[in-house]
C-alpha cells in the first residue's frame, strides 16, 4: 500500500493549482485523472480582472490577480513551458453614452488600478468600433492546453499522476485516512469540474437544491482564421475574439446554463459567428470549435471545503468562467485550511449551502 498525503481527483485548473501548491510544501500526494479534456482545456484562457458588461471589477479581483499573475509566471519556469504573457484586453464602445460610463468606471477606486481612463481610437479597418475602445490593464493570456500538457508530463516524471477514471465506490474511508486501490492518504479532494455531480460523496448532488445550486454551464468556442484581421491584442464585444498566432483567433463563448451535454452544436456555432460578423469586416473560415462545461455555483462563488465532520473528505468546485484567476488562491486557502484549520472565507465555504 503506497502511503500520502492527498489524493486529488482530477486534473483541471483546480487540479493544476493543488499539486503545484503540494509539491511547494513538500506534501506527498497521487493525483487521478482519465486525460479527458474538460472546460479548462477548452477556455480561451483569458484572464480578465473586469466585468466588460458592466464596467466592474470581478469579485476579489486584486487579491485573485495578486495571487495569479506570479503564480503561473513561477510555474511556467519551473516546468519549463512559458504558458502566461502579459496581454491587452479592449472593449468595443457603442456609444458616447459607454464613452462616459467608462471614463466614470475608471475614476472608481476598486476600478482604477484596472480601467485606463483613456478612450483609445481604434486604428484597426478590420474591426467595428467607432466609438472607440476601452482599455483593461493588468490582463493575461494563458494557453490552458499547453499548461495541462506540460504540466501532466512533468508530473509523470514523478511518479504521481495516475492516468484513470476514479472508481467512486471503491473509495474505502476510515477515520482519519482513506484507501483507495493500493492507495492509502491522510486526506482526499475532488476537483472534478462539471462532473462532479456524478460523485456521490458530493453532498450538493444527493440534496433536494442540487440543480438550484450547482449548475452546468455549457460554453462553446469557434476557432476561425483572418489573415486580414491582424488582431494582437484581446477584443470584447458582444462575443471575445483571442488572438492564438499565425492569423488563428478564438472566439466566443456561448452559454449553456442548466447543460451539461457533451460536444459542439450548429446553434452554438452560428450563435457565435452572427456576434462575430458585428465585430469585424474582413473575411474569415472557420476551422474548428470546441466545448466544455463550466462547473458554476448559483451565488456565482466556488466551492471550498469540508461538508462532512468525521470525514476527510475535501472539494475545490464550482469555479466558472474565473476559474483560471481564481484558483491559485483558492488552492491555497484550502490547504492553510486542511493543514492550519484556517477558516475558509464564508463566501467560498461549501457549507454555506449544508446548514
Amino acid at each position: 500500500m503506497k502511503k500520502v498525503d492527498y489524493i486529488v481527483v482530477g486534473f483541471g485548473i483546480a487540479g493544476i493549482c493543488l499539486a503545484e501548491r503540494l509539491q511547494a510544501r513538500g506534501k506527498s500526494f497521487s493525483l487521478i485523472d482519465n486525460a479527458q479534456e474538460g472546460a479548462t482545456a477548452a477556455s480561451g484562457g483569458v484572464l480578465n480582472p473586469t466585468v466588460l458588461k458592466r464596467f466592474t471589477a470581478a469579485w476579489n479581483a486584486a487579491s485573485f490577480f495578486k495571487t495569479a499573475i506570479p503564480f503561473y509566471k513561477s510555474l511556467g519556469e519551473r516546468i519549463g513551458v512559458p504558458i502566461l504573457k502579459d496581454v491587452a484586453i479592449h472593449r468595443i464602445l457603442h456609444s458616447v453614452e459607454e464613452q462616459n460610463n467608462w471614463m466614470v468606471a475608471s475614476d472608481k477606486k476598486e476600478l482604477e488600478s484596472f480601467l485606463s481612463s483613456e478612450i483609445l481610437t481604434n486604428k484597426n479597418t478590420s474591426v467595428a468600433a467607432p466609438f472607440g475602445l476601452g482599455n483593461v490593464k493588468g490582463g493575461a493570456l494563458m494557453h490552458p492546453e499547453k499548461l495541462i500538457n506540460a504540466f501532466r508530463n512533468f508530473l509523470k516524471t514523478s511518479n504521481v499522476l495516475i492516468s484513470e477514471n476514479f472508481e467512486h465506490d471503491l473509495l474505502k474511508i476510515s477515520g482519519n485516512h482513506v484507501e483507495y486501490k493500493d492507495v492509502s492518504a491522510k486526506h482526499i479532494i475532488f476537483c472534478e469540474g462539471a462532473s462532479i455531480v456524478d460523485n456521490p460523496f458530493f453532498p450538493l448532488s444527493v440534496s433536494p437544491n442540487r440543480d438550484k445550486v450547482f449548475v452546468g454551464n455549457k460554453g462553446e468556442y469557434v476557432i476561425f482564421k483572418a489573415p486580414k484581421l491582424k488582431l494582437n491584442s484581446i477584443l470584447k464585444g458582444p462575443m471575445m475574439i483571442i488572438p492564438l498566432g499565425n492569423d488563428l483567433y478564438k472566439v466566443g463563448a456561448s452559454y449553456g446554463r442548466d447543460d451539461f451535454s457533451k460536444g459542439t452544436t450548429k446553434d452554438a456555432r452560428e450563435e457565435i459567428v452572427s456576434k462575430l460578423k458585428r465585430m469585424i469586416s474582413c473575411d474569415f473560415e472557420v476551422v474548428n470549435q470546441v466545448s466544455g462545461i463550466r462547473p458554476t455555483v448559483k451565488d456565482r462563488k466556488p466551492l471550498l471545503g469540508k461538508p462532512f465532520e468525521n470525514k476527510p473528505i475535501y472539494f475545490m468546485n464550482g469555479l466558472g468562467t474565473r476559474g483560471l484567476s481564481m484558483a491559485p488562491l483558492l488552492s491555497e486557502w484550502l490547504l492553510d485550511s486542511i493543514a492550519a484549520g484556517k477558516p475558509l472565507p464564508a463566501e467560498v465555504n461549501i457549507n454555506r449551502f449544508l446548514k
